[in-house]
């Protein structure tokens, strides 16, 4: 696959390249504000990575100065604005129905067995932290600031930017982003657990995508297993229910091939030579 516009041809672009599938947010008038266009393309992207065994890795970036200035305002919200089969609903369930296209990808982001990353090279508001917040791995540049505004415009962040980023970073933090509705910037997102990393704007990506090469050296079931447990015993908080889960994922793991293969240097007596 070369280059993949979206629909409207001047929003987002998907490229794949050894392994890896990359969309570039690509909106620089508009501060690269996430549109129906971009929601539609990140879902095709997610489509992708869950239904190929040759696609590894998911990178979200943006070009310019912001990596995206949140959800476009100006836009209908969802996928089905404006269909008039559901005109006649309540004007409040409407509006959830169709925003749930946010919500579900997100939730898609999480659900997905392997890496989703978020490269921010510049700010990063609103939707962005949201979205951000669902994905594995976040990365970003000096340059990069982290916010979610909403609470200034009198709603709060509703797509994972209260309740994902509370449970990332701790309640602290969250009452400091969505409550104070007050930025961070990279050094601080990255001693708060808001991003893993900080890498010089020269190298960004190629520092991301040499990331996303550590990661294809891991087995890919291994991978994906692993992320299903972090999820689980984030979700679980009784330390024996979790012990029980590290046992159970071990032990379907200990006669995988790739585990047998990998161990044959240390004489593992599972291991056939």
């Amino acid at each position: 696959m070369g280059n993949e516009r979206d629909a409207a041809g001047a929003h987002a672009r998907l490229t794949e390249r050894d392994g890896v599938l990359t969309v570039t947010i690509d909106r620089q008038a508009k501060r690269n504000a996430i549109s129906p266009q971009v929601t539609a393309l990140l879902w095709r992207a997610a489509g992708l990575l869950a239904d190929r065994d040759d696609l590894r890795c998911l990178v979200i970036t943006g070009t310019g100065p912001y990596f995206t200035a949140g959800v476009d305002l100006s836009a209908p919200v969802g996928d089905r604005p404006g269909d008039p089969e559901t005109e006649h609903l309540h004007p409040g369930w409407n509006f959830r129905r169709n925003y749930r296209s946010h919500h579900l990808l997100y939730d898609e982001f999480e659900t997905i067995e392997k890496p989703v990353i978020v490269a921010a090279q510049g700010i990063c508001l609103g939707a962005g932290v949201e979205m951000a917040v669902s994905c594995d791995f976040r990365f970003c540049t000096p340059e990069a600031e982290f916010g979610v505004p909403e609470v200034r415009l009198g709603v709060v962040a509703g797509s994972g930017g209260t309740s994902r980023l509370t449970r990332l970073v701790g309640p602290a933090w969250g009452k400091w982003m969505a409550m104070a509705g007050r930025r961070v910037g990279a050094e601080q997102a990255k001693q708060i657990g808001l991003v893993h990393d900080v890498f010089p704007a020269e190298t960004f990506l190629d520092d991301v995508y040499a990331f996303c090469r550590e990661l294809m050296e891991i087995p890919a079931e291994t991978l994906g297993v692993a992320k299903l447990a972090v999820d689980m015993y984030a979700d679980v908080s009784d330390r024996t229910a979790q012990r029980h889960i590290d046992r159970l994922v071990v032990s379907g793991m200990m006669n995988s091939p790739d585990f047998l293969e990998r161990v044959k240097r240390f004489g593992f007596p599972g291991a056939t030579s």
